[in-house]
C-alpha cells in the first residue's frame, strides 16, 4: 500500500530534474578545467590569498547548507490535509530559499577559484532558476490566489530582507 504524503501543492517546472542535474554537471567540469588546468580566467587569485578564498568559501557553503536545511525543516514540520501557504520561517525572508541555496553553492565554488568564465556561466545558471521559480510561482498564483499575491508583495523573489 502507497503512503500518501499530503495533497499535492504547485507544479514542479517540467524536467526540473534535468536542470538539477545537468547545470551542475557544466558547471564542474566548466570549473575544474578552469581552475586546475587551462586557467584562462583565474588572473585574480595572484591578488586574493587563498587562505581569504577558502574562509569565503566555508562561509557561503555554510549560510547555503543552513538555508536548505531552514527549507526542509519548514516544509516537512507537520502533515497538513490541505494545501497550506507557508508563509513562516524561511520563507518570511525569501520566496525562493531553497533555489537560493543551490545558487550560493556556486557562488561558493566561484570564490574558491575567483573564475571569471564561471562567473559569467553563474549568470547563464540563474536564468533558468529564474524561469523555474516564476512558473512555480504562477502555479502558486492560481492555487492560492490573493494570498499569494500578497505574500509575493511582502517577500523578495531572491535576496533576503
Amino acid at each position: 500500500m502507497k503512503e500518501k504524503h499530503g495533497p499535492p501543492v504547485g507544479k514542479e517546472f517540467p524536467r526540473a530534474h534535468l536542470i538539477h542535474t545537468i547545470l551542475p554537471i557544466i558547471f564542474t567540469i566548466i570549473w575544474m578545467l578552469d581552475t586546475f588546468i587551462f586557467q584562462f580566467s583565474t588572473i585574480l587569485n595572484l591578488f586574493i590569498p587563498d587562505v581569504i578564498r577558502i574562509i569565503i568559501f566555508i562561509i557561503v557553503l555554510i549560510i547555503s547548507f543552513t538555508l536548505m536545511r531552514l527549507v526542509s525543516k519548514a516544509l516537512f514540520q507537520g502533515k497538513q490535509e490541505t494545501p497550506t501557504l507557508i508563509t513562516n520561517g524561511i520563507f518570511a525572508h525569501v520566496r525562493h530559499p531553497m533555489y537560493l541555496g543551490v545558487l550560493l553553492i556556486y557562488i561558493a565554488f566561484i570564490f574558491l577559484s575567483i573564475s571569471i568564465i564561471c562567473i559569467i556561466l553563474w549568470i547563464f545558471i540563474l536564468i533558468p532558476y529564474n524561469i523555474m521559480a516564476t512558473y512555480e510561482e504562477k502555479d502558486l498564483e492560481k492555487i492560492f490566489g490573493e494570498e499569494y499575491l500578497k505574500y509575493k508583495n511582502k517577500v523578495p523573489k531572491w535576496i533576503p530582507r
